[in-house]
């Protein structure tokens, strides 16, 4: 194999400016030479650093403690210490996609100079903007745009089969939102189910599958006739099953089951959504066919790229832990794989190792176009200004993600969320998701398809709008209450159906109480599913509730409340948990309807172990992914209004739409970058 080279970041390449002069212009006589502590809040919490001041300048910066996400800060913590140091300047540019992070970073630096007795206010005016270099052209086979995991994917796809592969990507780091986004992925795996036992509640969802009549309003098929076939393809199924399993029963020895034309199913139930305005959002048959039916091979396919992809479920793989239903996932059919913190790093590796040639702080401004109307390259700009033009032979892969982190651009198209949505809603996204990569297809002459809806996470930080801070765990095990802590909604149920109802409540905000399966964690243990993030930080910070008994529960969440959030009391919590697990016992929840119930809360064994414990996390929803974007058929290229390709252009993950339509399953979402991203590589290396 080739051996790539990783291009640095723009402003690191940029010629840096001339250092202040040395008789400290833009500072005042310091208080004393020395060292001095400063500290402010970055994304995830505060930024501590060690300012060294030596004749009345600072001389160095060391960052004592951080919270940031290491991947996230890398650039930002490498270079503005070192920029503020040659600057003598607070002003220095923020890292492209760690906006918040420099920020914290340049204000504990603030912090600290104040001590020292430094002018800070003349160190923050002092001007210390990067100048761009002469303008670049570059040449390759095929060009990527966007440095996620659906760009990554086809990158190395591309670069597998031979083509000489640049890689742009707008912020600072690699990895967009497939770095910050869990390990869910969806994936048909009979092998792995043949593992499990179906429960009782699962047969009856099948049970009600092979009731439903296709002459029924509610399934839209007048509408959308092509998925009538879908819903007998799947009764087909369920009636094979039970047949191969005659006098097996649910619960004891009837093993799981899935299919295609379930997956499939549950992404047109799941997916198919009624606007303001009447009209109604359904999946793309085919597109939803092909995520269906490739998953497990594009699964394959990443353990084979070392991603890890082999303590899901999967059998092939040796694993008997089953699988798992994440949030809105619908089935358990949900695999894990390699952390979001390794997962990247490893597909860069594989991508170097293929020759692809990758620059970062490198945003995408517009398609070329030859005389034919292919598109044979692209504008981009670099941090520091510099000017590029990129070259693609073969043609451009678009991977520039969706646009969850511009609410104003939701706001625009939306058509389902109404008052419920504004220009400030909060966002789970990386802040380079703005939507890009869409607004340069559509002047290129793509179409746009399924706009009219985002994705709200319902399970997010109501202060932040991350994923982080908060308990996950199975969905099926999750009991969800409002302020009076009663059960508000079937906890099983699709995403924006959670959100919604969510968002009904007082501020919007909820309550997951959770316990884990088998054996809930105390503080300073890792809890199953919250990617490896201790309790204790989590309580230590304020962002969940946590007792050794249902009474200290109660008396935390009386401590965090304050007067800001509610305070549950014991007898609160006891009443509803006791309810929920009488639906678990009886696999029947009478309230919510919930399908899949598991996760019976033990409370006696809680209450009598001191290694056990209960926590409680506040969440809100947040603006998690957009379904809209660029049109696309099977083979990942991009389409014109009239339904035809675009010579030269494909594209996949987040900045394509119709494959999610109105809602978006949990687990898709990286089952669909992984599997378009290569299908989108590998043709357009062709």
């Amino acid at each position: 194999m080739k051996k790539g080279l990783v291009i640095v970041p723009a402003l690191a390449a940029a010629a840096m400016l001339a250092m202040g002069c040395t008789s400290g212009a833009g500072t005042r006589a310091a208080r004393a030479d020395g060292v001095y502590e400063g500290s402010a809040y970055g994304m995830q919490g505060p930024i501590k650093v060690e300012l060294t001041v030596v004749e009345g300048r600072m001389a160095a910066v060391k960052i004592l403690s951080s919270k940031e996400t290491p991947n996230v800060a890398k650039v930002a913590f490498e270079r503005i210490p070192a920029r503020i140091v040659e600057t003598q300047s607070l002003s220095v540019d923020a890292v492209v996609g760690a906006t918040l992070a420099s920020n914290g970073l340049k204000n504990a630096v603030a912090a600290a100079a104040e001590k020292a007795g430094l002018d800070v206010a003349a160190l923050r005016a002092k001007e210390a903007k990067a100048k761009p270099r002469a303008p670049q052209s570059w040449d390759a086979d095929v060009l990527v745009m966007g440095g996620g995991g659906a760009g990554l994917t086809a990158a190395i796809s591309a670069a597998q089969s031979g083509a000489k592969v640049v890689l742009i990507e707008k912020g600072s780091v690699l990895g967009g939102n497939t770095m910050m986004a869990g390990a869910a992925y969806n994936a048909v795996d009979p092998a792995a189910q043949a593992q499990m036992i179906l429960t009782k509640a699962q047969k009856q969802a099948m049970d009600s599958y092979l009731a439903l009549d296709p002459a029924d309003p509610a399934l839209k098929f007048d509408l959308y006739p092509e998925w009538k076939a879908v819903l007998a393809e799947l009764k087909g199924d369920i009636a094979a099953f039970y047949a191969a399993n005659e006098g097996k029963a649910a619960g004891r020895d009837l093993p799981g089951f899935d299919s295609i034309a379930l997956h499939m199913w549950h992404i047109y139930t799941g997916g198919l959504r009624r606007m303001s305005d009447g009209s109604w959002e359904a999946p793309k048959l085919e597109l939803a066919r092909t995520l269906a039916s490739s998953a497990l091979a594009s699964f394959e396919w990443m353990d084979s790229i070392g991603l890890k992809a082999s303590y899901g479920g999967s059998s092939k793989y040796g694993s008997a832990a089953g699988l798992g239903t994440v949030l809105g996932a619908m089935w358990p059919r949900t695999h894990s794989f390699m952390s979001g913190a390794e997962r990247i790093p490893q597909l860069e590796k594989k991508a170097l190792e293929f020759g692809v040639r990758i620059y970062t702080e490198t945003r995408g401004a517009e398609l070329l176009l030859g005389p034919s109307g292919r598109v044979v390259g692209a504008k981009a700009v670099q941090a520091d200004g510099t000017q590029v033009t990129i070259r693609a032979a073969k043609g451009v892969v678009l991977a520039t993600g969706g646009y969850a982190a511009n609410a104003a651009m939701v706001k625009k198209y939306d058509k389902y969320w109404g008052k419920d949505l504004s220009d400030r809603t909060l966002s789970t996204n990386m802040g380079t998701n703005r939507g890009d990569g869409i607004v340069m297809a559509e002047k290129a002459g793509a179409a746009l398809v399924g706009m009219e809806v985002a994705q709200m996470m319902p399970s997010s930080s109501p202060v932040k709008g991350t994923m982080t801070d908060g308990i996950w765990g199975d969905a099926s095990e999750q009991i969800w209450i409002d302020g009076r802590g009663r059960r508000f909604v079937d906890e099983y149920a699709e995403r924006d159906v959670l959100a919604k109802a969510s968002l009904a409540l007082d501020k919007g905000i909820f309550y997951i109480i959770y316990a884990g399966r088998g054996n809930p964690a105390k503080p300073g243990d890792k809890l199953k599913g919250t990617d490896y993030q201790s309790v204790s930080a989590m309580v230590e910070g304020g962002h969940i509730w946590y007792g050794n008994t249902l009474a200290e529960l109660a008396a935390a969440s009386s401590k965090a409340a304050a007067g800001v959030a509610p305070a549950f009391t014991e007898a609160q919590l006891r009443a509803t948990i006791e309810e929920y697990n009488r639906y678990v016992a009886e696999q029947k929840d009478t309230a919510f309807g919930k399908e899949v119930l598991a996760g019976a809360i033990d409370l006696a064994a809680i209450d009598a172990d001191p290694e056990r414990g209960i926590c409680i996390s506040p969440r809100k929803a947040s603006l998690h992914h957009t379904m809209g974007g660029v049109a696309i058929d099977t083979e990942a290229r991009v389409l014109d209004a009239k339904g035809q390709p675009i010579a030269g252009l494909w594209a996949a993950g987040e900045v394509t739409g119709g494959i999610h339509a109105g809602n978006r399953l949990g687990g898709n979402a990286i089952a669909d970058i992984f599997t378009f991203g290569r299908i989108a590589g590998l043709n357009a290396a062709k």
